[in-house]
């Protein structure tokens, strides 16, 4: 039986799928915790999250289809990430997540200041916020001397894992733009010019996400028990792969993701430059998408749970509160929500926004608050949708992927808050499938368009005219731009 492996490493529970032309023979989960040191900061162990994930992963789905002949490997992760590492590959500190991840404020303005965020913009096809890696290094440089100077090469959580399965030094274009100011977005490669903030040794190799990057070393055959000398594809961040594993596939397709970060892909017929949008090349040499997160989404909703309802059992407990959520009407009955918990990404770009519930009264249960999070979560998405359209990108098709699409509430209000239908798949495993895909494209056993037989629509969420929401999406706007001012006084 031949088969091909998808391993994705998320933000606090890793999966694998093993894969056959489209069929699912296995699955696997391993959870994990996002450490958060300091306010402002956010972590992974790269040992124990990531390679510890694929380590763990491939041996309990190998174990789950004796037999089973795995012809290739992708790997998918959370990024972009900063991982120094010395020069025998150990990392020297812990991996600095994504965009909420935001102490590198003070190094973002002087690179904006020193640089010009003009420059920026038309360099790197992206404005520096706290999803921007170049920030970080030269945060790392200034703050942790010693970890600097032993520090031989720079990897995001993809180029870590696939040097530990293969020892190729490789990264994937779509990642690397992420890394501005350090990537020349017309050129396609790392800038000549790299503004003091490292060494052009430290970067990896550019690859394209479904290219194979390396194979399989005795020492990682032994680690996942893969066989020795199968391909491994260059990988991608998680979010991008799932965009591939619900079919977005063209221009004007749009993923949005409910994870634990509200993420948005849209493949756009050119490149888009917004200062409010991050953009990028595709997995694909050719294409363009550009890219909106949102920074507390899914985490939030566990934030409520853990805080809101301590005492309801933890497998049950969301069931419970999507009851409490829809037995509130529409509109929580007048309270809103700023999900910034996590400060914000776009397209406000605001490490200090803060999250906000306002407009209580003594009337309000429990299921109120818990609605009046989703819909404050879908009013941001919606916030996200208009930004697409000032920007000449406005979507015509919208694919909703991850755990989130299981709370109906949640779905249904940002369907109805934004006016957008929104396409689920059949299979909603999410990245691990779109991992699965691409290392069967790398092998030449499917083509682009053969998603769409692997993973076939299956329902449609169409959007309602709620009055409710006429209402409340003005207000939502306002009580931000009349708050930020504050927020911004509050202590860090």
């Amino acid at each position: 039986m031949a088969v091909t492996m998808g391993i994705d490493v998320g933000t606090f529970e890793s999966k694998g799928v093993l894969v056959d032309d489209g069929r699912i023979l296995a699955e696997a989960r391993r959870p994990h915790e996002m450490l958060v040191p300091r306010p402002g900061w956010a972590e992974h162990r790269p040992e124990e999250d990531w390679w510890g994930a694929v380590t763990h992963l491939s041996r309990a789905l190998l174990a789950q289809v004796p037999g089973a002949q795995v012809e290739a490997l992708a790997v998918s992760a959370i990024g972009p990430c900063c991982l120094p590492v010395d020069a025998s590959g150990q990392p020297l500190r812990n991996g600095i997540l994504y965009g909420v991840d935001t102490r590198a404020t003070v190094e973002i303005a002087e690179l904006n200041d020193r640089l010009g965020e003009a420059n920026i913009l038309t360099l790197a096809g992206t404005a520096l916020t706290s999803q921007a890696v170049g920030p970080k290094v030269l945060w790392l440089q200034r703050h942790e001397p010693e970890v600097w100077a032993a520090t031989s090469r720079l990897h995001t959580s993809t180029s870590f894992v696939l040097e530990r399965l293969t020892g190729a030094f490789a990264m994937d274009h779509y990642t690397a733009a992420s890394w501005s100011p350090l990537y020349d977005m017309a050129r396609q490669d790392w800038s000549a010019e790299l503004h003091g903030i490292c060494e052009a040794a430290q970067l990896p190799r550019l690859l394209w996400s479904a290219e194979i990057a390396g194979h399989i070393t005795p020492e990682a055959a032994q680690a996942t028990g893969l066989p020795e000398g199968i391909p491994v594809t260059t990988g991608t961040i998680d979010a991008a792969a799932e965009a591939v594993s619900v079919g977005v596939s063209r221009p004007g397709d749009l993923m949005l993701m409910y994870g634990s970060t509200v993420f948005v892909i849209e493949i756009t017929p050119g490149r888009v430059t917004d200062p409010r949008l991050w953009s990028a090349p595709w997995l694909f040499q050719g294409q363009h998408a550009a890219m909106a997160g949102l920074a507390t989404s899914g985490t939030l909703t566990q934030w409520f749970r853990e805080v809101m309802a301590p005492g309801l059992p933890r497998d049950t407990a969301f069931e419970t509160l999507m009851g409490e959520a829809e037995a509130s009407p529409p509109g929580a009955k007048g309270l809103l929500c700023l999900p910034y918990f996590s400060g914000e990404r776009t397209p406000i770009h605001d490490p200090q926004a803060r999250g906000v519930f306002f407009g209580l009264n003594l009337t309000h249960t429990r299921g109120d608050l818990f609605r009046a999070a989703l819909e404050g979560i879908a009013a941001a998405t919606r916030h996200i949708a208009e930004t697409y359209a000032e920007a000449g990108a406005a979507p015509s098709r919208v694919m909703a992927v991850g755990g989130g699409t299981k709370m109906d509430p949640w779905l249904q209000a940002t369907s109805d808050m934004t006016g957008l239908p929104q396409e689920l798949r059949r299979v909603t495993l999410g990245a691990a499938y779109g991992d699965a895909f691409l290392a069967a494209l790398a092998l030449g056993a499917a083509r682009p368009q053969d998603i769409d037989a692997w993973n076939p629509p299956e329902r449609t969420v169409e959007p309602r005219d709620v009055p409710a929401y006429a209402k409340s999406y003005p207000l939502f706007r306002r009580l931000y731009e009349q708050t930020k001012d504050l927020m911004h006084e509050l202590p860090a």
